[in-house]
């Protein structure tokens, strides 16, 4: 299938690791040219590297997502260094906030940061980039949830409110720009295999459970019908079909990429 990717404008938040790495990398070999945006300019270049060898363009941008100053410098740079085109924006840069605390236990700061970065970011990003795609009729933006944010989970409350924070975000968008041909999607990954999963989630499932590590990774897997924990890569393939012109009828929708456990 010809996902119709050669030679868009991608920019990217949050692509050093994890599933913004594969993203980039995603675009990269589809041969899309991408804009990097983070704080960690540093961190990023070994992705852009990976993807000049690709032999498409990867430029970084300095970029702080939940200063709206930032973005709106960032993007202008953005469009400076591509002739004023962006085609495809997905927002990735988030966090996980507070885990293994229940609602009470959350403190107000710790509920304010994670609402700021998972919600902020994205509309600060999307009120970016919408000008420029309704000027040009045309585009796509995919926004990274997460399934807690389309069923809830205890003990995860401040980090399930900013993911379905983050749904409203997507579909009003959705709404607002259709008539100008912008798509606007959200993908929904469950639990994601990496660092963040090992060294955050399982150590504190096993503490819970009084189970050893490995114990709590196989409980995880057996919440959803396939059995399996996602990886970066599938997160990415959802990405790229939502960003595609396979999706050109698609929009305002949320997409658990899980295994089978949020839409079961």
């Amino acid at each position: 299938m010809d996902l119709q990717l050669k030679d868009k404008i991608v920019v990217v938040t949050g692509p050093a690791k994890g599933m913004g790495a594969a993203i980039s990398l995603g675009f990269a070999r589809e041969g899309a040219n991408l804009a990097l945006l983070g704080r960690d300019t540093g961190a990023i270049e070994p992705v852009a590297g990976e993807a000049r060898a690709m032999g498409v363009q990867a430029e970084i941008f300095s970029c702080d997502v939940t200063d709206p100053d930032a973005v709106e410098a960032a993007i202008a740079n953005v469009l400076e260094r591509y002739d004023g085109r962006i085609d495809i924006l997905v927002n990735v840069a988030g966090g996980t906030g507070p885990i293994g605390k229940s609602g009470v236990e959350t403190s107000a700061r710790e509920f304010d940061e994670i609402i700021h970065l998972n919600m902020r970011g994205p509309f600060n990003l999307i009120r970016a980039v919408a000008p420029t795609m309704q000027r040009q009729r045309s585009g796509k933006i995919v926004n990274v949830g997460g399934t807690f944010g389309l069923r809830g989970r205890a003990m995860r409350m401040a980090y399930s409110s900013s993911k379905w924070g983050l749904r409203g975000i997507t579909k009003s968008f959705a709404l607002e720009l259709g008539p100008d041909n912008i798509n606007v999607n959200l993908v929904a990954p469950g639990m994601v295999e990496g660092p963040r999963f090992r060294t955050k989630v399982v150590p504190q499932v096993a503490a819970q459970h009084g189970i050893s590590e490995d114990e709590a990774a196989e409980l995880h897997a057996s919440d959803y019908a396939l059995a399996r924990i996602s990886t970066d890569e599938d997160i990415a393939a959802a990405t790229l079909f939502l960003a595609s012109e396979q999706s050109r009828q698609i929009t305002g929708v949320d997409l658990p990429v899980d295994g089978g456990w949020a839409a079961l």
